[in-house]
């Protein structure tokens, strides 16, 4: 835990990319959605960029996360037109499922209480904040709206 250069509050710190972590879109906890099942939030949000099933289901078959990351960077094949604007939303929808599936992630994840998380993914200023701390950060934002979002179906239940 540190504390935010920006808010001086409390920051929770992580990088979606640890495999160890269970928050991270790297770690290896399976889900279905959409009829499939996917490896890892990783693997469905590489997946989700193309139009292409056959090179779609390339991607989540890839043997681990970051390979799948690789190919969901290739530049052979046409990504879908709108993209940039579903990006945020494929990973919040995978990311969410995994929670949903996974009781004792998401209770990781309300653990966390009030404190802001971030993504310190050092060259990524749109899902992390960059080794500067100025980046859109919206893998942790991402995160934070879906302790929101858990918090207000556990207060339902009750």
């Amino acid at each position: 835990m540190f504390f935010s250069p920006k808010s001086g509050k409390k920051l929770l710190t992580l990088t979606r990319i640890d495999p160890n972590n269970p928050l991270a879109s790297y770690s290896r906890h399976a889900f279905e959605l959409e009829g499939y099942e996917w490896p890892s939030v990783e693997h469905y949000y590489q997946a989700m960029k193309f139009d292409d099933a056959e090179y779609a289901e390339q991607i989540r078959l890839a043997p681990h996360p970051a390979d799948a990351t690789k190919l969901g960077k290739s530049k052979k094949h046409d990504k879908r037109k709108d993209w940039d604007r579903v990006k945020v939303t494929v990973m919040t929808r995978g990311t969410y499922i995994k929670c949903r599936t996974y009781p004792e992630i998401a209770q990781i994840l309300l653990d966390t209480g009030e404190v802001d998380i971030a993504d310190v993914t050092q060259y990524d200023y749109f899902w992390g904040s960059g080794r500067d701390m100025r980046g859109n950060n919206a893998f942790g934002k991402m995160l934070m709206e879906i302790r929101d979002k858990l918090r207000e179906e556990r207060a339902q239940q009750v």
